[in-house]
């Protein structure tokens, strides 16, 4: 084969199996991020988030919503994984109660649009009566 040409057969090959590896890693990224969300979900309400910011982060009594933190660009990730370790204002801080994983969860979860819904909680145990 001549030198033109192998080289055309060889970019034709490689647009042929590099395309589908590009789009298997957009899917396995896009379900990695969107485990992590649901993770964050679940922690947003199992840590007590939703306590104070209430629901889906939409707003509470204690806390301000953080349903418009998708949209700000003055909260980015870094941003809001401060906020959430070390506290500010009247909110504590969770450095003590949150790893690092679990704190990046939050913030995926923070950062989404859609947000997803947690499965419902498991039931807790039953207090056995005091004899």
């Amino acid at each position: 084969m001549t030198s033109p040409l192998r080289s055309i057969f060889v970019l034709v090959l490689a647009g042929v199996f590099c395309v589908p590896a590009q789009h298997a890693h957009a899917l396995w990224w896009g379900a990695k991020k969107k485990a992590e969300q649901k993770a964050g979900a679940i922690l947003f309400r199992d840590k007590g988030c939703a306590h104070c910011h209430g629901p889906a982060g939409t707003g509470g009594k204690k806390g301000p919503s953080l349903s418009g933190l998708p949209k700000d660009k003055s909260w980015t990730p870094a941003k809001m994984t401060d906020q959430i370790l070390n506290g500010g204002q009247k909110m504590p801080p969770f450095s003590d109660s949150l790893t690092d994983p679990q704190v990046a969860q939050i913030v995926a979860y923070l950062r989404t649009r859609h947000k997803p819904v947690p499965p419902p909680a498991a039931p807790s145990a039953p207090v056995p009566a005091a004899e």
